[in-house]
């Protein structure tokens, strides 16, 4: 049986691709950050002036990451994850930032204006976790804490007996 699919969302910042790859290195599972696959493959479908980033074709992203998905043990980084086909993931995990790290932390990347507050914003009502309960069974979809190194490895040594554990169930 093919190896649980996780996938990891939040808001920019929140800590995603730390967790991911970390997640990925000690679980033995294949990490793909969507953002980068985009990059690559130049999946987009125009570029948004406001926020000054390209506009992805999640269309393609879908397309493009199918085969790899239905081998299994993969682990997905992307902010939201609502256009992703619910039959991929056996769980989703959103990472959660308390709003003035968040803000130090986008800050520090060069956001600022619009699309600093934005973000902010987007954490504050949750937008992104709330997509992924109205997008998937709920009770798959887990919220958690990523503001410190301790969070981080709490949240590794989660995911990792969650995984050991869905691992047994399904082989």
């Amino acid at each position: 049986l093919p190896v649980a699919v996780v996938c990891s969302a939040g808001t920019p910042g929140v800590g995603k691709t730390t967790l991911g790859k970390e997640l990925a290195s000690r679980a033995g599972l294949s990490y793909v950050n969507v953002g980068d696959l985009a990059k690559e493959g130049e999946l987009y479908e125009g570029f948004d002036e406001e926020y000054d980033c390209p506009i992805l074709d999640e269309d393609r992203v879908v397309d493009e990451l199918e085969a790899r998905m239905s081998e299994g043990g993969v682990i997905v980084d992307y902010h939201g994850c609502d256009f992703f086909p619910e039959r991929w993931f056996h769980i989703v995990f959103v990472l959660r930032t308390d709003n003035s790290c968040l803000y130090d932390r986008l800050q520090s990347r060069g956001y600022t204006g619009k699309k600093l507050q934005d973000n902010i914003q987007c954490e504050i009502f949750q937008t992104l976790y709330e997509e992924a309960v109205l997008s998937y069974k709920k009770e798959i979809v887990h919220q958690l804490p990523s503001n410190t190194p301790e969070d981080l490895e709490r949240n590794l040594d989660q995911i990792m007996q969650w995984i050991e554990q869905w691992m047994k169930d399904n082989n």
